[in-house]
């Protein structure tokens, strides 16, 4: 590339640049003056070139210019800056891939936006065609330098213009790479001057180098966008495939090979008797606050370890609801209760009992959703058996870790599909302790006896495995063969190590809940909480919404939206009440409608059901599919609807209306049944105060999660309207109290019956007034005794009672008063 020259004093003084005395016209390459060139530096180039006309002949056209004009000249040049007399044109700027236009050295200049510009008439320009005007890349300025044909004089360089026949014509060139491309430039963006005389040209310097700044900025960032190598890469996706493969620590090792961990001694407890000091005060099974007495607190010694005051549990329990109540929101509650459930149980289920319908949302639903999404956030103490697939031939040794001897229940999960939030892998764990806080608090079954217990095995949720606080294994669930066989190692552990636990399986995903328990529940004590706890809670209420509907059996035709575990589970439990009633099997089931995310299921839809449907699935459509609720309610003309989708809102207004319409249909002072059961409140299907308006107060309602009280004015006056609570709360615990005492080998399906018909026939005067067919949450643990009785007597008729003969022939001999009185004196009842 030619050096720039100084300009010469006559050539300064004319205000053109290149050899004088060859009066035709030419083009200048001019750089601003004042600005320094940087002679050290290669490839780094920074400031525009201006393009000018000039009046003076220049040596005969060369090839390099020619093929500038014709490759990279851009038109950016309105039509009105056409028309100017102006011929000033700006050229892109060199960069590291640009060395520059008509270097003859490897050293480059920085170059910067023209200073001056020289007009000149329209008369001494040659014809430039619009798609001249614009930027020229200073890469094809610099190509084949050794031909250019240009000359360099100060501040300028002369360049050859094209031929006048086809001036700046294109010729069509094969696509450059990214670092050639060239840049088209705003209207804006060129330079016009305001006056053909020199002076004013220089006059206007400080704007026009203001102007020529911004442009340069803007230029900048065009080149850094085009040019930057990196800048199609998606770096933030890069990124997190780095932070997952960090997060990875089982990636590359062999997924099948366990090992069984050796445990060379064992863990040696301080008897409660022995203990003293500070292994009383932080035993929460020892420890009882602010109620040692003073004698305990000697003996004990606890002096000076605890304030020097007495109280008694009301005055220990205000304390502690206080502190509740100053919380802001459920999970800050939550974590308060764990707090004190993990220094003072006594404490903590006095506090529970006496203020069930406050606290039983912050122990289980809806809470404990919230709780298990974020649990491994929120941990900060062990509550429970964690049992990793990693680690199956070590399941007994784990077992005998627990620190409590000879738990009477457990409740069990894998976290794959935990209420409606779907698989949230050992943050499950959350649903098995807070379903063993109800166990004790509903149910009276001792805390010491009881064990929550998580399957770790993996997890399908992405945001769980992104997550570098996750607390599981980082993995993939297993097929559903070596899930199964981890489970069935487990169930032989349980045997061996507590051979009289009862378990309760806990959220697992659907087809994994049948068949566990088809496989297990007649060689072990176990029952699935999701397909009989739910389906018994339901019939229950169902037992007293019938009484109240003004629906005869022979009519009553049920709808069910949603055919997962719970809601297949609920219709098998129905299906057995009708039977008692003198239906067959057949007729009972032909009163059951159910429905899923496809429509109806029918055994000619197209798809293959899973075995769980079959039992269900319709044959008389003739051959007609239903695909939406609204058609199959019209279809059916149902007298009750049954929701177990986990989908807030999927019994809308139309819909309801729709139940209302048949069941009127049916005669007068008949009221539609309406269930919908998700937890928690948020995939309720709709809501009570929706329900009660959309069937104009008539409905007989049950929900899964609580709703409050809905009051409707009627002139002067106000009716309210309380709504039921189908909460597995009502079974569970009675059935596996009476399971626990009654010694039973196994659960069988009278003991899961027995146990709704006794809570439908639980409720009292005042209740049975307001229309409820549910107890009211404050005498749960009356219905859970009465449960309990009933699924005992259950199980001495079934002949799966291991108690002594003499002991039955007491209590036959007696009847409910001393089988009651038995129950009742097992209890757990804290701090009375």
């Amino acid at each position: 590339m030619a050096r720039l020259q100084g300009l010469t004093s006559s050539t300064s003084r004319a205000g053109v640049f290149g050899p004088p005395g060859r009066p035709t016209t030419g083009w200048l390459l001019r750089r601003s003056p004042g600005i320094a060139v940087d002679k050290t530096k290669t490839g780094r180039c920074s400031e525009n070139l201006t393009l000018i006309h000039s009046q003076y002949r220049y040596p005969s056209p060369g090839r390099t210019a020619r093929s500038h004009h014709a490759r990279h000249l851009q038109v950016t040049t309105n039509h009105s800056q056409q028309q100017h007399s102006s011929s000033s044109q700006h050229l892109s700027e060199p960069c590291s891939s640009h060395p520059g236009p008509f270097s003859s050295s490897p050293l480059s200049r920085k170059w910067g936006p023209a200073a001056h510009t020289h007009t000149h008439t329209s008369a001494h320009l040659p014809h430039i065609p619009p798609a001249a005007t614009g930027q020229i890349s200073a890469t094809s300025l610099g190509r084949n330098r050794s031909r250019s044909r240009s000359r360099s004089t100060g501040n300028s360089t002369l360049l050859t213009p094209p031929p006048a026949a086809g001036v700046f014509r294109r010729r069509r060139r094969p696509a450059q790479p990214m670092a050639y491309n060239t840049y088209s430039t705003a209207s804006s963006d060129i330079s016009t001057p305001r006056s053909t005389s020199p002076s004013s040209v220089f006059s206007g310097r400080s704007s026009h180098t203001s102007v020529a700044s911004k442009r340069l900025s803007l230029s900048l960032q065009r080149r850094q966008s085009a040019f930057n190598p990196m800048s199609s890469v998606d770096i933030a996706s890069i990124e997190q495939r780095m932070k997952m493969a960090s997060l990875d620590g089982l990636r590359g090792y062999a997924q099948d090979h366990y090992g069984e961990v050796k445990q060379y001694r064992t863990t040696d407890y301080v008897p409660k008797s022995a203990a003293g000091g500070y292994q009383v005060i932080r035993e929460p099974l020892w420890n009882k606050g602010l109620s040692f007495t003073p004698e305990e607190r000697v003996s004990k010694n606890l002096t000076g370890l605890i304030p020097h005051a007495m109280e008694n549990t009301d005055t220990q329990v205000e304390r502690c609801m206080k502190m509740i109540r100053s919380r802001p929101t459920p999970i800050d509650k939550y974590l308060y209760l764990s707090s004190l459930k993990s220094t003072n149980l006594d404490l903590f289920y006095r506090v529970l009992i006496d203020n069930v319908r406050d606290l039983m949302p912050l122990v289980y639903t809806p809470t404990i959703g919230d709780v298990c999404l974020q649990y491994s956030t929120l941990y900060t103490r062990p509550e429970a058996l964690y049992i990793s697939i990693k680690q199956r031939k070590s399941i007994r040794t784990i077992l005998r870790n627990w620190p409590n001897p000879n738990p009477e229940i457990c409740v069990v999960t894998d976290g794959s599909r935990i209420l409606g939030l779907g698989d949230l892998g050992v943050n499950g764990v959350g649903i098995s302790i807070g379903k063993l806080a109800l166990y004790t608090g509903a149910a009276g079954i001792h805390p010491e006896r009881t064990l929550p217990i998580v399957l770790d095995a993996g997890t399908a949720n992405e945001d769980n495995l992104k997550d570098p606080l996750y607390l599981g294994l980082r993995a993939k669930r297993p097929s559903p063969a070596v899930m199964q066989e981890f489970v069935d190692e487990f169930m032989e552990a349980v045997k061996d190590v507590f051979p009289e636990m009862l378990i309760q399986f806990e959220d697992f995903e659907t087809e994994k809940a049948f068949n566990y328990l088809a496989r297990y529940r007649n060689d072990y004590k176990c029952f699935n909480d999701d397909i009989q706890g739910t389906g018994a809670v339901v019939l229950a209420g169902y037992i007293g919404a019938v009484n109240l509907s003004g629906v005869p059996l022979e009519d009553q035709r049920l709808v069910f939206m949603g055919a997962g575990s719970a809601g297949v589970g609920v219709a098998k439990q129905m299906v057995e009440y009708y039977t008692r009633r003198g239906l067959s099997e057949q007729a009972a089931k032909d009163k059951f409608w159910l429905v899923d995310t496809k429509g109806l299921v029918t055994w000619d839809r197209g798809d293959k059901l899973p075995e769980h449907k079959k039992y269900f699935a319709r044959s008389d459509n003739s051959g007609h599919q239903f695909r939406t609720l609204e058609e199959v309610i019209e279809y059916v003309r149902p007298s009750a609807l049954v929701g177990l989708t986990a989908t807030f809102g999927v019994f809308t207004e139309s819909v309801v209306r729709a139940l209302k319409a048949s069941v009127d249909a049916g005669g007068s002072g008949r009221r539609p049944i309406l269930f919908p059961l998700s937890n928690p409140l948020t995939k309720a299907e709709c809501t009570f105060e929706q329900a009660v308006q959309w069937t104009e107060g008539t409905v007989i309602f049950a929900s899964g999660s609580p709703f409050a009280p809905f009051a409707v004015k009627s002139g002067d006056q106000a009716v309210t309207y309380w709504p039921n609570q189908g909460n597995n709360v009502y079974v569970f615990p009675g059935l596996g109290l009476g399971a626990i005492l009654c010694k039973a080998s196994k659960v069988t399906d009278e003991m899961v019956y027995m146990s709704a018909a006794s809570l439908a026939e639980s409720l009292n005067a005042d209740e049975i007034q307001k229309g409820l067919i549910y107890p009211h949450i404050e005498r749960v643990r009356d219905a859970s005794i009465v449960v309990a009785r009933e699924v005992m007597k259950a199980a001495r008729r079934e002949g799966v009672s291991m108690l002594p003969e003499e002991q039955w022939v007491e209590w036959e001999e007696w009847g409910d008063v001393a089988l009651t009185k038995f129950i009742q004196d097992r209890v757990y009842d804290p701090l009375k």
